[in-house]
């Protein structure tokens, strides 16, 4: 897997550089110090996943992802950062960052990054457990207006308290690739991207 890494820490970044490339699974195609460097050597390397601090000088790392996304959608992009404030959280999520991990949950960011790149979304467990809180309730959704089954509707919960697909699998006796079929259909029913928009749109309308 390749992967860029960009923390205005340069201690942090080869830290975080060594350590991954020791496990044999990472390569690490570029290093950079603050949110323009992140777009141009995205450009450039179009890594499977980008490693992104979000306090930096110059251009942060939400405005970094943000910029990014609008032109690569596709970008697969975890967050790493000193800091769960809210408001960061809430925008990570709505910009449809892939992750947002705190540094301290150091012996995640490998997991984290096979996870992103495999198509799944990752919060840490401090994060997951504020979500609820953190954004704005709206009047109640009528999901079988847009067909979606009871089925269905217990895979988006299940997906807004942050279980991948394997999880969802054991916990519903189906086979990954049925959760896959049913999140492709459950996105497509009600017109969003990724896991991510479907987390936030449950709570909106919870």
């Amino acid at each position: 897997m390749n992967i860029i890494i960009i923390d205005d820490d340069y201690l942090v970044s080869s830290a975080l550089t060594t350590i991954l490339e020791a496990s044999g699974e990472i390569k690490v195609s570029a290093v950079g110090t603050d949110g323009k460097e992140a777009v141009s050597l995205y450009r450039e390397h179009r890594p499977d996943v980008l490693l992104l601090d979000i306090r930096m000088k110059e251009m942060n790392g939400l405005e970094a992802s943000e910029t990014i996304l609008k032109e690569f959608p596709e970008a697969k992009i975890l967050l790493l950062t000193t800091f769960s404030d809210d408001k960061y959280i809430i925008k990570a999520l709505k910009l449809g960052a892939k992750g947002y991990l705190l540094k301290q949950d150091y012996a995640n960011i490998l997991p984290a990054l096979h996870a992103v790149h495999s198509g799944q979304t990752v919060f840490g467990h401090e994060i997951v457990a504020k979500i609820p809180h953190l954004i704005h309730t709206a009047d109640s959704f009528d999901y079988p207006s847009y067909g979606i089954s009871e089925r269905e509707l217990d895979i988006i919960r299940l997906i807004a308290d942050g279980l991948s697909n394997r999880e969802i699998a054991s916990q519903l006796f189906l086979s990954e690739g049925t959760v896959r079929n049913y999140l492709s259909m459950i996105l497509d029913k009600l017109s969003l991207r990724d896991r991510t928009q479907l987390a936030v749109f449950y709570y909106q309308h919870k």
